[in-house]
């Protein structure tokens, strides 16, 4: 009896021992099966990856040639646009500002005066003083141009740049005499960097300045045209970093 009791356990030990290894089989089998299924999924999201790098590229590319197009036709050749928004990049990352909020910026950086597209060639062009008619005709420009940029899909987060790139702190710019923290931060980030390329730019009237000189021309403007919070950003940043931006981009 205890001989027949020893044979069976030592037959259910084996019968357990072979259920197990089967198990075990089945189960490396799934493991094998998640790693391909994971290891394809990793290629598709690379290939993916790629091509949207690729798509964001050309995009790129065809906003920074708008935006020559747009400076040529107005007779500049420096590259304000670009060198604009990589001050403005630059301070927007100061302000601590994330990558992928910055890159939806940038588009709105480089065609910020694309409104000027519409303005006449007589007041655009003009050697003297705008009249108050002219004037009035030439601020309409930063709302021509969110007008035309929300048209397109890919770049209707770009329209509040180039709407209020030229509101002011104190509520005394256009279009639309925005006020403090009503104005978008990407155009307050903006109107920053923008005044900063004028500055230290040469034109007809007169030499460019030096960018500590332009910076204490911005300074003084705090409270008024430029929002506080952004200029201390942008005070953080050394006039080495916006000279070698400059220097780059010429």
């Amino acid at each position: 009896m205890a001989v027949r009791n020893e044979t069976e356990l030592i037959k259910e030990i084996a019968r357990l021992r072979s259920e197990l290894a089967g198990r075990e089989r089945e189960s490396g089998d799934k493991v094998r099966r998640l790693e391909r299924y994971a290891a394809d999924m990793r290629k598709e999201f690379e290939q993916e990856r790629s091509r949207s790098q690729e798509l964001r590229r050309s995009h790129m590319a065809t906003v920074r040639a708008l935006s020559n197009a747009i400076e040529a036709r107005r007779g500049h050749t420096s590259k304000h646009a670009e060198r604009a928004t990589a001050y403005a990049l630059e301070i927007a990352r100061a302000l601590g500002i994330s990558v992928s909020d910055t890159a939806e910026f940038e588009l709105g950086f480089l065609l910020h005066d694309v409104g000027k597209i519409a303005i006449p060639d007589a007041i655009l062009f003009k050697p003297g003083a705008l009249t108050d008619e002219e004037q009035a005709l030439m601020r309409q420009h930063p709302a021509i141009g969110a007008d035309i940029v929300r048209r397109i899909d890919s770049l209707g987060a770009a329209a509040d740049v180039v709407r209020f790139h030229h509101e002011r702190w104190d509520g005394q710019g256009y279009p639309d005499g925005l006020a403090g923290e009503q104005i978008p931060l990407a155009a307050r980030v903006f109107a920053v960097a923008d005044v900063l390329d004028a500055l230290t730019t040469n034109r007809p009237y007169r030499p460019a300045s030096s960018f500590s000189a332009a910076r204490e021309i911005i300074t003084r403007q705090v409270g008024a045209q430029f929002d506080p919070r952004v200029v201390q950003a942008f005070s953080s940043i050394p006039d080495a970093a916006f000279e070698r931006i400059g220097a780059q981009i010429r």
